[in-house]
């Protein structure tokens, strides 16, 4: 049987001459793109994950009937060409057209909620778009009666769902999110308006703009509850996203934006005419384009 024989412990100074040339050779062997600025910019990428492309190519939009260009310039019709997002029209001037991207797929459809949308990306993501938009949610405020509102619960889970559908089908999409518009102030810029009045007596968003005139206390209340509700939406909306490295919020900016008359349909008064989707479109594009 051999004998082990004991080991004799490194000198001192064989130890400091073995350690300098460790040293060196894993200094010599790191490669030369990696020590100057390049390669500082190069490991900070890979930390940080995938940066935002503020020149996507291609967009994809999904939604409901703000994107359809719905109302915008007929009675009862969708109006692709004017969408915010992927329309045509010089006048709108559309997020795609200000990006320049070379194709575009508008798969929104008029009266969808939160809840229709991961069947919408699906089809968006089939196409492997470098950009989906997504602008959803007024539907789910706008019903009969606030007791019909879509739960904040039920509306997180879908929207959790829409961004795992586009992540598992088009896993270098980006994700633009706009928040949900604000409905208060869309009903505090027409219930001066007869026109908007007398639209609004037909069904639409009858949550928010039911009894356009009156402000008794319960009316006051009715509205309120609706307000919240889109606010919460808003924060579901904020915080998935931010849970998602390609993903980005436009933080409000389109609940902030105060519609005037002259941003609302000649019909409905309340989807975006021409000149509100190219406000949207304005208000996109600075999201997306935005240096971080």
């Amino acid at each position: 049987m051999p004998v082990s024989r004991p080991t004799r412990p490194i000198r001192p100074a064989l130890a400091a001459l073995l350690a300098a040339a460790t040293l060196a050779a894993c200094s010599s062997s790191e490669p030369s793109a990696t020590r100057g600025d390049a390669g500082e910019d190069s490991r900070h990428e890979d930390l940080a994950g995938p940066r935002w492309n503020t020149e996507p190519a291609s967009v994809a939009a999904i939604g409901d009937s703000i994107t359809t260009g719905f109302d915008s310039c007929e009675l009862l019709a969708d109006c692709p060409e004017v969408s915010w997002a992927t329309g045509t029209e010089a006048e709108v001037d559309s997020l795609a057209l200000r990006l320049g991207a070379a194709q575009t797929w508008n798969e929104a459809v008029a009266g969808a909620m939160m809840a229709d949308l991961p069947g919408q990306a699906r089809l968006a993501a089939a196409n492997e778009p470098e950009l989906v938009t997504v602008l959803a949610g007024a539907n789910d405020a706008c019903t009969r009666t606030p007791e019909r509102m879509t739960a904040p619960e039920e509306f997180r889970a879908a929207f959790a769902e829409t961004v795992e559908v586009i992540r598992e089908e088009a896993p270098q999409a980006q994700i633009f999110v706009a928040s949900v518009p604000d409905l208060m102030q869309l009903w505090r810029t027409g219930r001066e308006e007869d026109r908007a009045r007398m639209a609004w007596q037909f069904g639409i968003c009858q949550s928010m703009l039911r009894d356009a005139a009156t402000d008794d206390e319960e009316t006051q209340e009715r509205r309120a509850a609706v307000a919240e509700r889109v606010d919460a939406y808003n924060t579901a909306l904020d915080e998935v996203c931010a849970a998602d490295v390609l993903c980005r919020y436009d933080d409000g900016a389109v609940n902030g934006y105060a519609f005037a008359l002259e941003d609302l349909s000649e019909w409905d008064w309340f989807h975006p005419s021409p000149t509100g989707q190219a406000a949207l479109a304005e208000l996109a594009h600075a999201a997306v384009t935005r240096e971080d």
